[in-house]
């Protein structure tokens, strides 16, 4: 594939290109006191990638595994909205990179799925004291190259994909984060200028199975009903068979058949 122009990438932000880490959200934290602005930080290899929830994330050679790390405006329901942001640049990076050869999609709050399997994981982690967010990072993983064995994840949960598998497609890592970088600066532009409202429009545009019946489980709770879209703080809308709820974090399971 082609070289994205590099005069894109966006000013002021930093660049590190790592060869090996533990975890690129626990590099950019530990880097984030000495740094003066974002940055994002990019590993060919990660050892010790975690998930959501305190999940492992496999990250085999080829596939991605980057941080941006940051210093939030607000407090962490602010920091948390920029979850959407990074999915919606995510989502169009790759559609940049792939154009007509694979089908995208959001799935809330901030996996892209290609062809209805997961592609991708976001988990924002952060660094500060009390209501004050002083750092953010908000790592990504993308199956470039190669995805989990279907055995090594949950039942019912979202098949895992790559790239290369579901399109043919060969991106290097490098390729990816110099589409991905201007695009986040895009949507954070957004949230900055205009707040939350045309980051809400732009996901749910982008939303999987918006309308349908879909499952959420937090803990030991399991809430079924149609996914009506999220509110002004990120949360899931359902309607439920007594009524409407409003779910800020849960893990999301669609119903098949």
């Amino acid at each position: 594939m082609t070289e994205p122009a590099r005069d894109s990438w966006p000013e002021d932000v930093a660049r590190h290109v790592l060869d090996r880490v533990d975890s690129t959200n626990a590099e950019a934290l530990r880097l984030a006191p000495s740094l003066s602005g974002p940055a994002w930080i990019l590993a060919r290899r990660q050892q010790a990638g975690r998930g959501r929830r305190g999940r492992s994330w496999s990250d085999p050679p080829g596939n991605f595994a980057a941080t941006l790390v940051l210093r939030p405006e607000g407090g962490p329901g602010d920091a948390a909205r920029l979850s959407f942001v990074a999915a919606l640049a995510l989502h169009d990076a790759l559609g940049r990179l792939i154009g007509p050869h694979g089908r995208l999609a959001l799935k809330w709050p901030n996996d892209v799925l290609l062809n209805g399997g997961k592609l991708s994981g976001i988990l924002l982690e952060s660094a500060g004291a009390g209501p004050q967010v002083a750092a953010l990072a908000i790592g990504i993983g993308v199956n470039l190259a190669a995805a989990p064995e279907d055995g090594a994840i949950e039942p019912g949960a979202v098949r895992p994909v790559s790239l290369k598998g579901e399109t043919r497609l060969e991106v290097a890592p490098e390729e990816l984060l110099d589409v991905l970088a201007p695009a986040f600066e895009h949507w954070w532009r957004q949230l900055r200028s205009y707040g939350f409202q045309p980051i809400r429009r732009a996901w749910l545009a982008r939303a999987a199975r918006l309308g349908e019946t879909i499952v959420a489980r937090t803990g030991e709770t399991r809430t079924e009903g149609r996914f009506e879209g999220i509110d002004d703080s990120g949360a899931l809308m359902l309607t439920t068979a007594r009524g409407r709820v409003l779910i800020p974090a849960a893990d999301i399971y669609f119903r098949e058949g």
